[in-house]
């Protein structure tokens, strides 16, 4: 490998001659050697956004030549469609509040314009990363902008999988409508239901998700860029400070605006907070009816598709392994909610110092829910009811007699059910039709019966 050597404040540095970044990015590559874990890619785009408005803005007011800035647009674009993915090395956990991170796009950026304008890599001329691609701007406030964007499609994104998920389980409640079952408290049996009743119930939660990651855009829809450094605007005209606004909402597309108060979106990230603890409750809502579908596949009432062989040692065995995948996925989120508190607190009066994490473990839980919602919706697709099992254990609980107190009254049912004990029978609905008769127990029993809400009123004023 050949390399070039590149000066800094610091001193000089070999760069591989084969890579778009320079020594900035080298030198936070050799120093933040902690994980495996990568930078996010959404987070890189969303910085480049960034850079492409910036540059917009600087080049509409005379602050940046036409010819820099038409190849800085270029290498935007190109870094926006896919281009150049091995130049983004450097570890998601790094110190600088973000600093290497918007280092490593602004030396990249900076490169690919310079190749374009018939240059090398390296050079730092005719464009400069810090002084043309960085102009009017700090990590301060191209960083925390930059995770909005991305926070912001990821919202979007995973609002749409709720959709899909919401809409899998109500394909399931209207197919599973007729299916009478024995619901369950305490993880005993309770009172009759409907298995279409129970799927109702995941929608219904899965529709509460939906609602709640699309209204939380809102929350960090409020950006500090313009603000550089600590959020006022040092070292950045003003006309530029209003204008890059209206330029990152053009080539986003979201609608973004200018926070009235930058300093405090610099220093403080308790929005994030708050969007975490929205996204905490989906998981919660996922990890729950995750583990409601493995104990009903337990129970046999439904059946789980099978999607791989469960066992090196026993032939035949299949698990619930998307169930299980979906509740692993949920913990991880809950222990990100735990780190974006975390992070958000540590911050010290002007910076957050540790905005790195919180981004990556935010931009993370959006990808896990999103992929988990989809997940889980595809897979319920293809669960089927087994209508028989649910029937027999329906009909071998005792509890089900409380459907009929509305029309024989909790001491007439209290006999029937000490004369049932007394047979040593294992069938409640056969007895019962034997001393109610059978359209009385189909009546009480039908799944309209069951899942209305309440009986009709017999008194005097209904």
């Amino acid at each position: 490998m050949e390399y070039h050597t590149e000066k800094d404040g610091l001193g000089e540095k070999q760069v591989p001659n084969e890579v778009y970044w320079g020594i900035h990015t080298q030198r936070a590559l050799e120093n933040f050697r902690l994980s495996s874990l990568k930078v996010p890619f959404d987070l890189i785009l969303g910085i480049v956004q960034v850079k492409k408005a910036a540059c917009l803005a600087n080049a509409a007011l005379g602050y940046l030549p036409s010819g820099k800035a038409e190849k800085i647009l270029a290498a935007c674009e190109e870094v926006l469609d896919g281009k150049f993915p091995d130049a983004w090395p450097l570890d998601a956990l790094q110190g600088g509040a973000g600093t290497s991170t918007n280092m490593n796009v602004n030396e990249v950026i900076a490169n690919r314009a310079n190749e374009l304008l018939g240059g090398t890599r390296g050079q730092k001329t005719p464009v400069h990363p810090i002084e043309d691609v960085n102009m009017h701007q700090s990590t301060n406030d191209v960083y925390p902008t930059a995770l909005r964007i991305a926070a912001i499609r990821g919202l979007q994104a995973l609002s749409q999988a709720a959709a899909r998920l919401q809409g899998a389980f109500q394909s399931k409640e209207k197919e599973f409508a007729h299916v009478v079952k024995i619901g369950r408290t305490e993880m005993q049996a309770a009172v009759p239901m409907t298995l279409g009743a129970e799927f109702a119930a995941f929608a219904e939660a899965a529709g509460r998700d939906r609602w709640r990651t699309f209204k939380s855009e809102e929350r960090l829809r409020m950006v500090n860029l313009g603000g550089t450094a600590i959020g006022t605007g040092l070292g950045a005209p003003q006309s530029y400070i209003f204008l890059v606004i209206e330029k990152l909402r053009e080539v986003t597309g979201l609608g973004l605006g200018r926070g009235e108060n930058t300093v405090d979106l610099t220093a403080n990230l308790d929005p994030f907070v708050e969007v975490s603890g929205i996204l905490k409750a989906q998981a919660v809502n996922l990890i729950k009816i995750a583990g409601d579908l493995r104990l009903l596949a337990l129970l046999g009432e439904i059946r789980l598709p099978a999607v791989q062989a469960g066992s090196s040692i026993m032939p035949g065995k299949v698990n619930p392994v998307i169930p299980e995948a979906v509740i692993q996925a949920g913990i991880r989120v809950l222990a990100n909610d735990l780190i974006v508190t975390e992070t958000a607190a540590r911050g010290s009066l002007q910076i957050n110092e540790f905005l790195p994490l919180l981004a990556y473990a935010f931009l993370e839980s959006l990808e896990l829910l999103t992929r988990a919602s989809d997940m889980l919706a595809e897979h319920s697709a293809g669960i089927r009811a087994d209508a028989a099992k649910c029937r027999e254990h329906l009909d071998g609980s005792e509890t089900l007699v409380t459907a009929f107190l509305p029309e024989l009254g909790y001491d007439r049912c209290g006999e029937l059910l000490k004369e049932y004990r007394a047979t040593g029978g294992n069938n409640l609905r056969k007895f019962l039709e034997e001393k109610l008769g059978e359209s009385l127990v189909l009546k009480i029993l039908s799944p309209q019966n069951l899942t209305s809400l309440g009986y009709k009123d017999r008194g005097k004023n209904a």
